[in-house]
């Protein structure tokens, strides 16, 4: 993984940076005391895991993170501080990790194991769908590119109902809240729709959805997927669910929040 380190402190970034090149998954770290220069780097530069103070002048650690979010939302976030009593705003963000200074070897090793097998290098399945922090559809470890994000938002939700019907105008109102569902967006819909079924195709994995009388499903049977792992009770899913799901779409937050509670248990 590619990292970077932002603390406006030198001797802080120094002590992380020592940590992480002990790391295994970590192939590259780079340090910086501005946040400015940091938002630079990354648009040049992606990143897979961010490791940011909070209390920082110009740009605080949640400001940061959020904006990072924004260039690189795959990009993997780890607060580092040494105030706990951020931790409730930083949530809002969906971070990986929150680590109170000083941060001990064993602690930070943890964290960033957890993120790397989540990541889609370690897939060996011929389709990966992950939904743990963003989502995402792997077919032989590629990342499948969606030509309309409202297309990747329906397959989606068909994910979290796991298997079951959707009706169309069930899809429409969890998608589009509480816009009217007239004759215009009903065509809107269609296209969404057979954007989506186009890149399934395109890549060969039209087999996971199915559509009948304007209801669709997803057929689990046919990929892997982390959340289901979660749910039939496998310790690894268990292990890398770290307080993220589908951390792009507001109707996921129940989901994710029946998540959370299973694993404070």
């Amino acid at each position: 993984m590619v990292a970077i380190c932002v603390d406006d402190e030198p001797l802080a970034v120094e002590y992380t940076l020592r940590q992480c090149r002990l790391l295994p998954e970590i192939d590259e770290i780079t340090g910086f005391t501005d946040a400015h220069a940091a938002l630079d780097w990354i648009s040049q530069h992606p990143a897979d895991l961010c490791l940011l103070d909070i209390n920082m002048p110009q740009i605080d650690g949640i400001t940061l993170a959020a904006r990072i979010k924004q260039k690189l939302p795959g990009a993997s976030i780890i607060f580092l501080t040494a105030y706990k009593e951020y931790a409730f705003d930083a949530y809002a963000t969906h971070p990986s990790g929150y680590l109170l200074k000083p941060v001990s070897q064993e602690k930070l090793a943890e964290e960033v194991h957890y993120i790397h097998m989540q990541k889609p290098e370690a897939a060996v399945d011929h389709i990966r769908i992950r939904t743990f922090g963003n989502f995402d559809v792997y077919v032989d470890g590629i990342q499948v590119a969606f030509k309309l994000s409202k297309a990747k938002e329906i397959l989606a939700y068909l994910i979290d109902k796991h298997g079951s019907g959707v009706a169309r105008v069930e899809l429409f109102a969890a998608i589009w809240g509480d816009k009217l569902y007239d004759r215009r967006m009903q065509k809107q819909l269609d296209v969404y729709i057979r954007s989506l079924r186009d890149t399934l195709q395109e890549y060969g994995i039209s087999e996971i959805l199915e559509m009948k009388k304007g209801v669709l499903n997803i057929k689990p049977e046919t990929f892997t997927c982390d959340l289901y792992r979660f749910y039939a009770g496998d310790s690894s899913a268990v292990n890398s669910f770290r307080g993220e799901y589908m951390s792009s779409y507001s109707w996921a937050s129940i989901t994710e929040g029946f998540l959370y509670n299973r694993t404070i248990r």
